[in-house]
């Protein structure tokens, strides 16, 4: 009887037994917070001091720092470079101004050159071989210019090839009417402007008229000492 009981015991067909815990569920919870806590400190420390002995951060720092210093030298070396060729432009555009200048006045000193030559050219090619005058009024212009100015020109020559230096005297002067009454003026400054030259000379001037002044005639008149080499005059106006 007793071995019946205990084979029935020792099978599968045995009662079941519970075995249930005497501690409360919330102490339960709170050991295996405490054991998870406690094991995820533990890996964080192992995976710290694993890469402190790795040399992982260290090596991250030191090239952050190495990366900071190259790219202030990279921008130190670029303001350098900027400020070079900042100067670099200025002094070329200042060049390129004196340039420009320059080949503007070789341009104009050409072109005056030109038309000296083709004057001369002209004036020779009206040139006898003899004449009886040695100086001549040539080309003399007068134009009142709005603004009660007058603009007078005049060309002086000596006809004959390889001409000696002439030395003498010019007189410009104009005559017409001021307020209805007859009026003359003598240029410049009422006086004479001396003249030398040896094959032609251009002269010009700019004379300030009074606001109820007519001018009619403009004369030219070429002294040499006492005696008057050459005279012309022009009618200005109707």
């Amino acid at each position: 009887m007793r071995w019946k009981l205990l084979r029935r015991r020792l099978t599968i067909s045995a009662p079941q037994v519970a075995i249930r815990s005497s501690m409360p569920w919330p102490l339960k919870w709170a050991a295996v917070a405490i054991m998870l806590g406690f094991w995820a400190a533990i890996g964080l420390w192992a995976f710290e001091l694993g890469k402190g002995l790795a040399g992982v951060d260290t090596g991250i720092k030191d090239e952050v720092i190495q990366l900071r210093a190259e790219v202030a030298r990279l921008q130190a070396e670029r303001d350098r470079v900027q400020s070079i060729l900042n100067t670099s432009g200025s002094l070329m555009t200042a060049e390129r101004a004196v340039q420009e200048r320059l080949l503007a006045q070789i341009k104009q000193v050409e072109a005056e050159n030109r038309a000296l030559r083709g004057d001369l050219g002209f004036f020779e090619k009206l040139m006898p071989a003899a004449a009886a005058e040695t100086v001549a009024i040539r080309a003399l212009q007068a134009e009142v210019l709005p603004g009660s100015q007058l603009k007078w020109q005049v060309l002086v020559i000596q006809p004959i090839k390889n001409a000696p230096e002439f030395r003498g005297r010019l007189q410009v002067s104009m005559d017409g009417t001021l307020d209805g009454k007859p009026w003359t003026v003598e240029l410049p400054d009422n006086g004479w402007q001396d003249l030398r030259f040896r094959q032609y000379r251009r002269l010009e001037g700019m004379v300030d008229l009074p606001a109820q002044a007519v001018v009619k005639n403009v004369s030219a008149k070429v002294v040499e000492g006492a005696a008057t080499r050459a005279v012309q005059s022009i009618k200005l106006g109707a």
